[in-house]
């Protein structure tokens, strides 16, 4: 088996679309104002969790600047590279978030901005709780997926054949729940990347902080 072949197929894709990822989706308002939410809610120094960091812009980069300090993880070691450069306050390594051991209550929040889509329904369970434990009680979360109703569908992203699953947006509500937090607000927004190949997009953000127990 050929060595692109046994990696994880978003590692492939977004090694592919590097810098062009950024240039598509930096610019969304709500991922903007989601991030100012957590700027004007952390304290200062605060411990946070990137998922699929990406190129480190904006997520990284936002709250690396507020002086927090920032792990970004991501299967794409392309991505990762680009995030190091850019974002050189914040630290970043390529691990698979299905894989990595997260001690309970690490962090003081945890960002996961559409890294869930290319598993599948079960591994978004299973890292969701994962995550929720990994914040600290009272800690926060901010999640945004694309809320569709499809399970390992094959769609066009950006050029790219990628298999992907989701959930409506009241039963990714319910799994953020179920995960152990509490939704604090939901925003729904319709977004056009700026590329090409690229239509409009429905998008959920969900401003979550775990329950206290």
């Amino acid at each position: 088996m050929a060595e692109e072949e046994q990696r994880a197929p978003a590692a492939v894709v977004f090694d592919a679309l590097g810098i062009a990822y950024e240039q598509a989706f930096a610019a969304s308002g709500p991922h903007l104002a989601s991030l100012s939410w957590l700027v004007d809610h952390l304290m200062p120094g605060s411990r946070v969790l990137d998922v699929g960091s990406g190129t480190g812009r904006p997520t990284a980069e936002a709250l690396a600047r507020a002086g927090h300090r920032v792990l970004g993880v991501d299967v794409s070691p392309v991505m990762v590279e680009l995030a190091a450069r850019q974002v050189p306050d914040a630290e970043f390594k390529v691990a698979d978030i299905r894989e990595l051991s997260l001690e309970e209550g690490s962090f003081e929040a945890v960002c996961v901005y559409f890294s869930l889509l290319q598993m599948s329904r079960a591994e978004q369970r299973e890292v969701l709780t994962s995550l929720a434990r990994a914040l600290r009680p009272g800690g926060l979360a901010v999640l945004a997926t694309v809320p569709v109703d499809v399970a390992d569908a094959q769609v066009d992203f950006m050029g790219h054949l990628v298999r992907v699953s989701s959930f409506s947006p009241e039963e990714f509500t319910r799994l953020a729940t179920e995960a152990g937090l509490t939704v604090l607000h939901e925003g729904h927004a319709t977004f056009v990347p700026a590329h090409p190949d690229s239509g409009p997009e429905p998008h959920l953000f969900l401003y979550c902080r775990r329950t206290a127990h």
